[in-house]
């Protein structure tokens, strides 16, 4: 439930008195001032994010369209052995190695033999996708991340991240993740009370059905609040999945997970008894700098025992087999992050004889793992295919007419008359924590420790601090000459 003026509205509804507020008003005088001000300055960037998440969203139905010359292929019969199309990918950029495979997810899909190449990016591959009924090629791309999108989706996704701005960027994102959350919490909040305070029976349906025979200033006001309560449970995970991407937050969640032992496990692919340490089973996956290894064609026909393996090993699903740089070094099978996937069951298989040398079944992984993946996989549109990404264009949608009718209740509360065009709607009451000492230790203590954890969400905080310090001390100026 974003921006801004729930508040104001809710404040011109019920008439200031100069009684203090303790307890539970002063509960609500924060709330209120919060969402208002967080709304009023987060708003932009919030309504940015919708916009381009909702795009993000679609991405993948979008890509299956655009790039369907890439995806799919009309060849009909048995597929060819994927050591076969592994070559004819190899032979299209014999300049590159290959450190990955991704075989043909379903009949009438392509194989994608990936490539790292000098001067992608870190999370970059380059990927030649091979008819696997003919193991002819049908062309090459560049495909992004764990999903392996193709440039269109990729290019929308940065958008969505950071604007196509860099590590910059990412920071208009950070800001509307920490915030996100807060608006949503103290808008529900706001709701609640006045739905409570107007409508006393069968108030917990109300929430969800805006009363359309009030005044027009009061239906603003309510589809504000019942659309906000439709999309918050999409919300308040868009928020957070948001902030595990971030730039400062996401390294403390990261460092926290690593604390608690919530980290995506793998598979271990170094050989008992090989010799050398393995140099990595991740050599290239994610793009960068060119490998300097070269594959053999040996290894290269090893594919076909090591598909095989995996599959009876239980790694049914769409999966990508990583291709080790060395002897020392098994092969790692992983199920992708793909749509309609709900798994990532992956396993390691020595190459010179099929065997299965590590298993980590899906069901293993901690319970907070689980959930991150999956939030994750709900944030990205893929864990429901279609269904996912509708509703996640629905509640984008929802949040944009969230924010623009806020700040529509804003701007139609200002004064008006001769000189006054460029005023703006006032601000709610201040005060809150000043008239009440039981809300104000923990609140502040709350706010430093969030601040400390989200440094953009701290920083954002101290700003609208000191600007409303600034504007209280200004009116007060005013009011006394």
């Amino acid at each position: 439930m974003s921006t801004t003026e729930v508040a104001a509205a809710q404040e011109t509804a019920a008439p200031v008195t100069n009684t203090s507020v303790p307890g539970k008003g002063a509960f609500r005088a924060l709330a209120l001032r919060l969402h208002f001000y967080a709304g009023l300055f987060v708003g932009p960037f919030l309504l940015i994010a919708a916009l381009t998440g909702a795009l993000y969203a679609v991405s993948p139905t979008i890509e299956s369209f655009v790039d369907r010359d890439l995806l799919y292929t009309q060849s009909q019969g048995p597929e060819r052995p994927l050591s076969e199309q592994v070559a004819a990918g190899v032979a299209v950029r014999p300049d590159l190695t290959p450190v990955a495979v991704a075989p043909a997810p379903a009949p009438g899909e392509t194989t994608r033999v990936l490539f790292s190449e000098p001067g992608l990016g870190e999370s970059d591959r380059r990927a030649v996708f091979v008819d696997p009924v003919t193991a002819q090629p049908v062309g090459d791309s560049v495909v992004y991340g764990s999903s392996g999108a193709l440039p269109l989706r990729a290019w929308i996704s940065q958008a969505h991240r950071h604007l196509h701005l860099g590590e910059p960027g990412r920071l208009y994102s950070e800001l509307a993740a920490s915030w996100l959350w807060l608006i949503a919490l103290a808008g529900l909040v706001l709701w609640v009370r006045r739905v409570r305070a107007h409508r006393q029976r069968n108030s917990a349906a109300w929430l969800f059905a805006p009363n359309l025979t009030q005044n027009a200033r009061e239906r603003r006001l309510n589809w504000h609040g019942a659309v906000g309560v439709w999309i918050l449970p999409v919300v308040l995970l868009l928020s957070a999945t948001g902030l595990t991407w971030s730039t400062y937050a996401g390294a403390n969640i990261e460092q926290l997970r690593e604390k608690l032992s919530w980290t995506t496990p793998a598979v271990e692919t170094a050989l008992p008894n090989a010799g050398a340490p393995a140099h990595s089973d991740h050599a290239g996956h994610h793009g960068g700098p060119a490998a300097t290894h070269t594959v053999s064609a040996d290894r290269i026909r090893q594919l076909d025992a090591v598909y095989a393996a995996a599959r009876e090993a239980g790694v049914t699903q769409p999966a990508e087999i990583t291709i080790p740089a060395d002897d020392a070094t098994a092969f790692s099978v992983k199920e992708r992050r793909a749509s309609g996937t709900l798994t990532v069951d992956a396993v390691a298989v020595d190459g010179s004889n099929g065997a299965v040398t590590d298993r980590l079944p899906y069901s293993e992984w901690s319970l907070m793992a689980k959930l991150a993946n999956w939030g994750i996989q709900l944030h990205m549109g893929l864990m429901f295919g279609l269904l996912n990404q509708l509703l996640l264009l629905a509640a984008m949608a929802g949040l944009g007419t969230v924010i623009v009718r806020g700040y529509l209740m804003w701007w139609r509360r200002r004064p008006v008359g001769a000189g006054t065009w460029l005023a703006a709607g006032r601000p709610p009451r201040r005060g809150a924590l000043r008239r009440s000492a039981k809300l104000a230790i923990p609140t502040l203590a709350v706010a430093a420790l969030i601040g400390w954890f989200a440094p953009v969400f701290g920083l954002s905080l101290l700003a609208f601090v000191l600007l409303d310090i600034v504007l209280g001390q200004a009116r007060r100026l005013r009011a006394a000459t």
